[in-house]
């Protein structure tokens, strides 16, 4: 191709581009003219829209500032009228209250020309008052030195005598009013206590066995006494060592006699002695297979000899070592009591007493049963029977009532209930009625001696007698000493300080005796 018609092409194409700008630029421009007046067309329709909403909008506001200005309104209006109200209210109550306080300013006023005037009074009446006073001091000196001329006495010593009149006046009001409120209260509790106890003891009444140290076995002939000595006393000696007794053959006929302090012991021997003899069988392999055999046996008997006394009470069983324990004071005694029998005694008086007061009676009686349990182990613990018995049941489950009353009634604790009280009463009864117990002759006259010993170490006490077994003291006083006021007083110091420093079953009474003899002789 020449250059001519390149040339000629290259403007041909030129051309047709820039024509196909111009039309494309034309035709750019009728669309965004067109886009433009669509704009605009929907922009004068939004705000058309916009104009009437805000129209709107601004009328419903303005109609709801005119409703909120109307309720302010009635509102205000309202509370106005309301404190209005009040004030007038408080108006009213402050001119009352006003009114009321210048009508107490007016009193207050009276008041106290009223007081004015009494305080004048008074003045007048304590300048009388000290002139009345100088007036009795002259007269109560002038009166002074009447008496002392005319008594011959000194003031002090005046004094002194009417102080000691008013004293003794005074005393013997004061013995009056005390004997008179424990006569009527010793009545009433004497009543009371006779109707419980003459209830209780006419309900109940129980006897004792005594024993001794010693037991006597029978025997057919005295040959069978060889037997028992054996060749060379072997026979006797194993039978004392195994026992731990005494074994006395004498010159009583058909008759050996066992001694032993502990009972338990002695049971024992008494009956592996009597087993023997019937048996005719006596050599120290055998006495000792019938000691062995009746040692097992005994302490069957005497679980068997606490499950009776429970039974006899009426209670419940027991746990198995408080039985056992109390089948061991079937050999027990105490002033040659049987201590099991006491006991059953105690439970049973208990149960008495607590049904006659109105307390739980099988509680009391199971109190009453194990009070004394503590002496069947004082030997092998240390302490006194009650608290060491109360120990012994607290371990074996007793209830803390039954454990205290056991503890308390040698009053070595506190009593928290009424049980310990009871057993104390039901434990003195049975311990001093007559015949429960027997005393030798020296502790006896020893108690009397003492007791006759301290009536005597109060002034004025001329002699003491102790009679009915020591069961009453009779005081015989000096007349000329006491005066019938003093002796009741006497009385009562006796009696507190018997019962503070002696021990006694039961109860003392006190007797005092004032008499004046008069003697003349006509000539």
């Amino acid at each position: 191709m020449d250059p001519a018609t390149s040339a000629y092409l290259l403007a041909g194409g030129t051309g047709l581009l820039v024509a196909s700008s111009v039309l494309l630029s034309v035709r750019q421009r009728r669309e965004n003219d067109r886009w433009r007046r669509e704009i605009e067309a929907q922009t004068h329709t939004v705000l058309g829209d916009a104009r009437k909403e805000a129209e709107t909008i601004v009328r419903d506001a303005r109609l709801a500032a005119n409703d909120e200005a109307l309720r302010s309104r009635e509102q205000s209006e309202q509370t106005h009228s309301r404190r209005r109200l009040e004030l007038d209210e408080l108006e009213k109550r402050l001119g009352d209250r006003e009114r009321l306080v210048n009508q107490q300013l007016e009193r207050l006023a009276g008041d106290e020309d009223r007081l004015r005037e009494r305080a004048e009074d008074l003045r007048q009446q304590v300048v009388a008052t000290a002139q009345q006073a100088a007036e009795t001091s002259r007269l109560q000196e002038q009166l002074r030195a009447e008496l002392t001329r005319v008594s011959r006495l000194s003031p002090a010593e005046a004094l002194d005598l009417v102080l000691r009149q008013v004293r003794e006046e005074t005393l013997r009001d004061a013995n009056d009013l005390a004997r008179h409120i424990l006569e009527d209260a010793q009545r009433q509790a004497e009543e009371k206590a006779r109707r419980i106890l003459a209830t209780v003891i006419h309900r109940y009444a129980g006897e004792y066995t005594f024993e001794s140290t010693t037991a006597s076995i029978a025997i057919n002939s005295d040959e069978i006494k060889g037997r028992i000595i054996g060749r060379e006393g072997r026979n006797i000696r194993a039978f004392e060592t195994a026992t731990g007794v005494t074994v006395l053959i004498d010159d009583t006929p058909n008759a050996v006699v066992i001694s032993g302090f502990d009972p338990v012991r002695r049971a024992v021997a008494r009956e592996a002695m009597a087993r023997l003899v019937a048996d005719g069988r006596i050599h120290p392999t055998r006495i000792e297979e019938v000691v062995s055999q009746v040692e097992r046996e005994m302490e069957d008997s005497i679980l068997r000899l606490g499950e009776e006394a429970v039974a006899k009470v009426g209670l419940p069983a027991l746990h198995v070592d408080t039985t056992r324990l109390l089948g061991r004071l079937r050999f027990r005694h105490s002033y040659c009591q049987n201590i099991l029998d006491h006991s059953i005694e105690v439970a049973r008086l208990c149960g008495l007493l607590a049904a006659e007061l109105g307390f739980d009676i099988e509680a009391a009686k199971r109190s009453g049963l194990l009070h004394d349990i503590g002496k069947a182990v004082t030997h092998e613990m240390e302490g006194p029977h009650a608290l060491v018995g109360a120990e012994l049941i607290r371990q074996h489950g007793e209830e803390p009532a039954i454990v205290n009353a056991v503890a308390s009634h040698h009053q070595e604790v506190e009593s928290e209930g009424p049980f310990g009280i009871l057993v104390s009463t039901a434990d003195a009864i049975s311990a001093s009625r007559p015949g429960a117990r027997s005393e030798t002759m020296s502790t006896y006259l020893t108690r009397v001696e003492n007791l006759e010993r301290l009536g005597a170490s109060f002034p004025g006490v001329e002699k003491c007698f102790a009679v009915q077994a020591g069961r009453e003291l009779r005081v015989l006083v000096r007349p000329e000493k006491l005066d019938d006021e003093q002796c009741f007083a006497l009385a009562r110091s006796i009696c507190r300080k018997i019962e503070d420093e002696l021990q006694y079953p039961g109860q003392i009474r006190v007797t005092l005796t004032r008499e004046t003899r008069c003697v003349e002789y006509a000539k």
